[in-house]
């Protein structure tokens, strides 16, 4: 993996960075509502650096900790359904349409019912508190088709220590604002390894699957 790779996507994240604290800072409460609904639907946006400048905002006298707390959360619900429910309804096109270059098969969509019907409470209200995680656990809950209401009870238990949390920290280090957003950079260079390590892994297994065929095949 080249670290020159890792520096290139890092220059994105700083740039994002910049861009989340900028929408909070002109929208607000809107903002924050939007930023974490987005996060929440699978889409890559650090929660850190929007609850972190949520809680600056707090030690402002800008808002309440109440209300940005309340928001993120409800943020936080309203985009995990969205994710849950493209997961739950879209599982028939993802076996079907997509099952064979992912290597996912009915008995694997079967395992994960079984194991979110033992673990799945644990697991959403864990993955919350989780960096990367918990910004994708949505999709699987809604494949194996966890039950809704414990879904959300679960998400919503595990949300608000997360977004209390952080704003908390944002409040507590605002007078250090500027030095913790200068160094959000390494948080992100954190994940995005990882997220390259992820992306590695799934095309090596993807190429292996593919030459498994065709190693099996008869010749002539």
């Amino acid at each position: 993996m080249p670290f020159s790779a890792v520096l290139i996507l890092a220059s994105v994240t700083d740039k994002l960075t910049e861009w989340v604290t900028t929408v909070v800072g002109d929208l607000g409460l809107a903002g924050i509502f939007l930023l974490m609904t987005l996060e929440s639907m699978c889409i890559p946006i650090p929660s850190e650096p929007t609850m972190l400048f949520a809680g600056f905002n707090v030690s402002e006298g800008k808002y309440s900790l109440f209300a940005v707390v309340s928001v993120a959360v409800a943020a936080n619900l309203v985009g995990s359904w969205i994710a849950y429910g493209v997961g739950r309804f879209g599982r028939i096109e993802l076996i079907e349409q997509h099952g064979k270059w992912l290597h996912i098969k009915p008995s694997h969509i079967e395992w994960a019912d079984r194991w979110f019907a033992r673990y799945g409470d644990a697991a959403v209200f864990f993955s919350r508190m989780l960096p990367i995680i918990r910004t994708f656990i949505s999709l699987p809950a809604g494949v194996a088709r966890m039950p809704f209401w414990r879904f959300t009870l679960f998400t919503l238990l595990g949300c608000i220590p997360w977004m209390l949390g952080l704003t908390l920290a944002g409040k507590a280090a605002a007078d250090n604002w500027d030095n913790i957003r200068d160094k959000l950079h390494y948080i992100d260079y954190a994940v995005l390894v990882l997220i390259v390590v992820g992306i590695v892994w799934l095309v090596v297994r993807w190429v292996r699957g593919r030459r498994g065929p065709a190693a099996d095949a008869p010749a002539g």
